[in-house]
């Protein structure tokens, strides 16, 4: 028996013990009663078909079915494909806002969630089957939203010009990103493992793919990971618990229990409702606190301070100690960057003058002149082992005051965390999009 069955039938018998009990003391108050004949008979007879009424068991099954119903509808309002939505819903496309008494009150969707932006950011996808072989997804066409405006949903689609295709031993999946017929994803994962079905004698060795395991074969449940890793924009809750629980009681008043039409309804109607209202809050606040577990638990994860993986500085040479220069003529990858940024392979040499040394041209390896005479060449530590950064890096007096611009590759609100604290009372206004808040 269900929470809820069990629920309702205790409260149930509960109501209708107590009813019935003070049923039958009017029962037998009204017989005590001094009154004429015919109307103390009319009067017990009412009471009698009263305690009849209570007496008959409703229909448990069908107050159940609401009650399922109820719960139902509830939680969807706040959750789609397992992704949470926070939609203050007062009635039929009216929505209700937090409002504590401000004067002006700014408010965005996702106002009281941290956002973690995960979609569309197209990364092959590559895996191995059981026996070793290498399958790679590739996106071969990509329809993106602009001006942060999605429009239309967009899918993952099989490439219908080269939907398969072999390369080096390995098996290449193409797709297509871009609006599609369907409402699913997962109606065009299939379509994906039907066609791969059509043609898997053409790829035997790769007929692990279509192996089954737990109900999904390895290819559908690699497409399910790719495609929902691309697609989904994740929320987490600064506190779950507190809002469902509040909105749960907003949505009892609203919609399970009636006020308008308790005045019209008779006693047993309203006791109705109210055994409804109790077994819905019940089973909804357990409901929200296993939700609330698992929210909480991402939400540590989130606040969880991440660490700077790697960092490196620009330098112009005119900075850069000359003890270092010999090894900055060395460097290879520096010097192909500075091909590809600044042309230095297109300088060449000069005539001295009678106040200059002659002008260095290109050459390979670069030599120290050259350094000298270029000083404003941008120099990257990130071609450069640790010890030159660090022997670079000591030789730079007050390096934090020396830097005049600082360029941060990360996840938004980790990198707003990290700087507020270095940049304290010193930023005088930051534009973000509301979500990153």
């Amino acid at each position: 028996m269900s929470q809820i069955s069990m629920q309702l039938a205790e409260l149930s018998q509960s109501s209708n013990a107590a009813e019935l009990a003070k049923i039958e003391k009017d029962i037998q108050n009204a017989q005590a009663m001094d009154l004429d004949e015919d109307i103390k008979v009319g009067m017990i007879g009412k009471l009698k078909e009263k305690k009849a009424a209570y007496t008959v068991n409703s229909d448990i099954t069908a107050v159940e079915t609401d009650i399922y119903s109820h719960l139902t509808e509830f939680f969807s309002r706040y959750y789609d494909e397992g992704d949470f939505i926070s939609q203050r819903r007062y009635k039929d496309s009216v929505y209700a806002i937090p409002y504590e008494g401000e004067e002006v009150k700014l408010h965005w969707a996702n106002a009281d969630q941290y956002y973690v932006k995960t979609s569309e950011y197209f990364k092959d996808y590559s895996f191995k089957t059981a026996y070793g072989q290498t399958v790679h997804f590739k996106i071969v066409e990509a329809e993106t939203e602009t001006d942060n405006n999605k429009g239309k949903n967009r899918f993952f689609q099989l490439h219908s010009e080269t939907p398969f295709a072999m390369e080096n031993s390995e098996l290449i999946i193409y797709f297509e990103y871009k609006a599609g017929d369907k409402k699913k994803q997962a109606d065009y994962n299939a379509e994906v493992i039907d066609e791969f079905t059509k043609v898997v004698a053409q790829y035997a060795d790769f007929a692990a793919l279509m192996t089954v395991s737990d109900g999904k074969s390895l290819l559908e449940r690699q497409l399910n990971r790719y495609t929902a890793r691309n697609t989904f924009d994740y929320f987490i809750h600064k506190d779950l618990g507190k809002f469902l629980n509040r909105e749960l009681d907003f949505y009892i008043k609203n919609d399970v229990i009636f006020l308008d039409d308790i005045d019209e309804q008779d006693e047993r109607k309203t006791k109705d409702y109210l055994l409804k209202a109790k077994i819905i809050r019940n089973i909804g606040k357990k409901i929200i606190a296993f939700l609330a577990q698992v929210e909480d638990f991402q939400k540590m994860l989130w606040l969880k301070k991440k660490f700077v993986v790697v960092t490196n500085y620009c330098i112009t040479l005119d900075r850069v100690p000359k003890k270092l220069f010999p090894q900055i003529i060395e460097n290879k990858a520096q010097m192909k960057e500075w091909v590809s940024l600044f042309a230095i392979d297109e300088i060449q040499p000069g005539q001295a003058t009678l106040l200059d040394a002659p002008k260095a041209g290109f050459s390979d390896p670069l030599t120290i002149e050259f350094l000298e005479q270029n000083p404003y060449l941008v120099l990257d530590t990130a071609f450069f082992p640790v010890e030159f950064k660090e022997q670079l890096v000591d030789n730079i007096d007050n390096l934090d005051e020396n830097l005049d611009g600082l360029l941060i590759h990360s996840e938004n609100f980790q990198a707003l965390n990290l700087l507020q604290e270095r940049y304290k009372e010193q930023v005088q206004s930051v534009y973000i999009e509301p979500v990153y808040q």
